[in-house]
């Protein structure tokens, strides 16, 4: 399980900013097409384009290309034009996207340089080592990214800019309060989906303290003892023993198989048996149950903890826009220069002589979705080349959501939660 949830990571990180590209999707191909040894300045072989001045050289473009044919098995010039053609793509598309790929890294790092936002390198090794920890040697590590076509290099680097993107996005980009009646309209639309939701609080005892942990159940079974001030005096998860063991509601937080289990069979005010997971022992308390009523008119009908996480995702909404208004000006306004493409490039080939291999409606010979790898906007523009970018800005939420994918059944995605929780499986990067 750690190694899928650590290859989603890396792949949501390394990916978010060619997300949708024909680099991408169109191949079906989730690993970097890139190569971390490759210097995006070296111009040895010709100029690519310059973005304010900075040359990126046409030598990391050839590069990213190539690479991506050996992976997606397209190295024969046959398999290589059928597949431009099946997908709608030219050889000066391609490069035109590799080209905004770069640019837009440019762009980030020289706009994170006019706005002084940094990767401290401390905070990037601590999430290196954070992820690292979850693995029990590096034998393991290094094959959990090498199974997304990353080293820890790459992965080095493409931290390096996430953490740029966020700083920046802390200076320019602004959070409008969301208004009641959004909150209103939001909470509408998704009470449903907490319907049932329970609360509960734990205790935590140590794995080899079976003693102390039936005293304690006996004493609160008994009204002897109160279950907050037990979870006070005795939990050993110290992050929610103040707040009277509190852990939240568990459609908001994934519990570890264990927990999920016992809460699931309490009633509101019930109590557990002592319960044993990887973290110890454990009695639970059900201390609320949500039943979402059949019409929403008022934010006093939803429980605080969910109107505080509407509100947070409206505000990380408006922040979100705010940044992609405010880096597609940046852009609009930046000098970017794309050179005319050079004679003999290896991934330059003849389409002439090719034809589209339809299949069913929608798909290619291969079974490509030609559909969803569509990457133009309506009006025809190069929707995801310009968004390089802002598609970037946004890997952190795409990071959680990749990992959220393992962690509705083992793995938690709250960092801040207890040990009733599992360990998480991303590193946020904020």
């Amino acid at each position: 399980m750690k190694r899928s949830a650590i290859a989603k990571f890396a792949c949501a990180v390394a990916l978010a900013a060619v997300c949708g590209s024909a680099l991408v999707s169109c191949a079906g191909n989730t690993a970097d097409a890139s190569d971390e040894n490759v210097d995006i300045y070296d111009t040895s072989e010709g100029v690519a384009a310059t973005v304010n001045g900075t040359e990126i050289g046409e030598k990391a473009v050839t590069t990213y290309i190539q690479n991506f044919r050996t992976q997606g098995a397209l190295e024969d010039d046959n398999d290589w034009g059928q597949w431009l053609v099946d997908n709608d793509y030219t050889v000066d598309d391609i490069r035109s996207q590799v080209i905004d790929y770069y640019a837009s890294q440019q762009l980030l790092r020289q706009a994170a340089e006019e706005n002084g936002v940094t990767a401290n390198a401390d905070d990037v090794n601590s999430q290196i080592e954070t992820m690292r920890s979850y693995y029990n040697s590096d034998e393991e590590w290094d094959e959990a990214l090498k199974s997304v076509g990353m080293t820890e290099a790459s992965y080095r680097s493409t931290l390096e800019l996430s953490i740029l993107e966020n700083g920046l996005k802390e200076k320019v980009a602004t959070v409008t309060e969301p208004s009641d009646e959004d909150m209103l309209q939001y909470a509408q639309m998704y009470a449903s989906a907490y319907d049932g939701a329970k609360k509960s609080s734990h205790i935590l005892f140590a794995s080899d303290d079976e003693v102390t942990a039936q005293e304690v159940l006996d004493k609160i079974n008994a009204g002897e003892l109160d279950f907050a001030e037990a979870a006070k005096e005795y939990s050993q998860d110290t992050g929610s023993a103040e707040d009277g063991g509190n852990v939240g509601w568990d459609k908001m937080t994934s519990f570890v198989d264990e927990y999920q289990t016992a809460l699931d069979g309490l009633e509101k005010d019930q109590v557990s048996g002592l319960v044993t997971s990887s973290y110890g022992i454990h009695i639970i308390k059900c201390t609320d149950v949500f039943t979402a009523p059949e019409e929403v008119t008022s934010l006093d009908q939803i429980p605080t903890e969910f109107v505080d996480s509407i509100k947070s995702s409206l505000e990380e909404q408006s922040r979100e826009e705010s940044f992609s208004e405010w880096y597609q000006n940046y852009k609009d306004s930046a000098d970017i220069q794309i050179n005319d493409k050079p004679e003999g490039l290896p991934y330059d080939i003849d389409l002439s002589g090719f034809t589209k291999t339809e299949t069913d409606e929608g798909t290619t010979e291969d079974g490509t979705d030609t559909s969803a790898d569509d990457a133009t906007a309506e009006d025809g523009s190069d929707a995801s080349a310009d968004e390089a970018s802002t598609d970037e800005a946004a890997s952190e939420e795409n990071t959680e959501e990749a990992a959220e994918g393992d962690a509705a059944s083992d793995e938690s995605t709250d960092e801040s939660s207890d040990p009733a929780t599992q360990q998480p499986q991303e590193v946020t990067t904020e």
